[in-house]
């Protein structure tokens, strides 16, 4: 086996954890990205919330049907212009990775957030201010990682500050930890006036090139441009060259899980069927 295919959880309808884990092993999922406030449907769920016995029940859960939960999600805004939500947000972050070994997870994932309190694209997000906020952030937040024996997953995109392959390389070695490591994206890095196939093949390289050792996760999206936005479609009804990066994937990151994003029913085993052929064929 060549291919570890996941799916982001909150991408599957649900009402309850033990009805999600089934409907993904039905699918022969094997690995997810598992945002809690997200999928989490049987209460409403708060800092308060985290236990012991909370975490172990759902890393019990998905673990028993084979299911690994390769990313908890905590996407957070980590450089949130007011103080007291960048605080709590953080602190929220800091408990996933307490809890983390608990919930049987990989890593804890988040993006950077922006400089408003909504996420946009602005260039804003693209001084020096605002990457030296990220990187005091993501420091404290490494810094608990560390302290329990966790990854700590980022992932970057035109609408943060971490906006390129090259920023993000500058990010690992401001950090200059391994306990941070990287969710790859390309679509992310894709702008809707060059999102052309060239474009593409570099930023896939240029990743690789530049931290593909710091590489964990892969989220695969597709995409058309409509009205000069990218606009979201299933994987394989898009312009995503997936032979390209299908093929980069399988020399130099086997069996990483490659967890869709924004693909949903109906459609999944569709898509799931996509990516199988091209690692079966390219």
């Amino acid at each position: 086996m060549k291919f570890n295919i996941g799916i982001r959880a909150h991408d599957i309808e649900n009402d309850n954890l033990e009805g999600l884990a089934s409907t993904i092993e039905s699918k022969g999922i094997q690995s997810i990205q598992l945002a809690l406030m997200k999928s989490v449907k049987e209460f409403p769920l708060n800092l308060k919330s985290f236990n012991v016995g909370f975490a172990s029940k759902v890393g019990r859960i998905f673990d028993e049907k084979g299911i690994d939960i390769s990313v908890l999600g905590c996407y957070i805004n980590m450089i949130h212009p007011d103080k007291g939500e960048q605080r709590r947000a953080l602190e929220f972050f800091k408990t996933h990775i307490r809890y983390a070994s608990q919930f049987k997870a990989a890593t804890v994932g988040t993006e950077t957030g922006g400089v408003y309190p909504e996420i946009q694209f602005t260039k804003d997000n693209y001084t020096e201010e605002a990457y030296l906020k990220v990187v005091k952030s993501v420091k404290e937040l490494v810094t608990e990682a560390e302290k329990f024996g966790v990854i700590m997953t980022v992932e970057g995109g035109i609408n943060h500050p971490i906006y390129s392959p090259s920023r993000m390389k500058r990010l690992l070695d401001d950090i200059g930890s391994q306990n941070l490591q990287v969710i790859l994206d390309p679509v992310n890095y894709l702008y809707p006036e060059d999102a052309s196939t060239e474009k593409q093949h570099k930023v896939i390289d240029e990743a690789f090139d530049l931290f593909g050792e710091r590489i964990t996760v892969i989220h695969a999206k597709d995409f058309i441009v409509e009205n000069n936005e990218l606009k979201i479609v299933p994987v394989g009804k898009g312009k995503v060259d997936y032979a390209y990066f299908i093929r980069k994937i399988k020399q130099e990151k086997p069996m990483i899980p490659i967890l869709l994003e924004e693909t949903k029913e109906p459609h999944i085993n569709e898509s799931i069927q996509f990516l199988k052929n091209h690692f079966k064929n390219n």
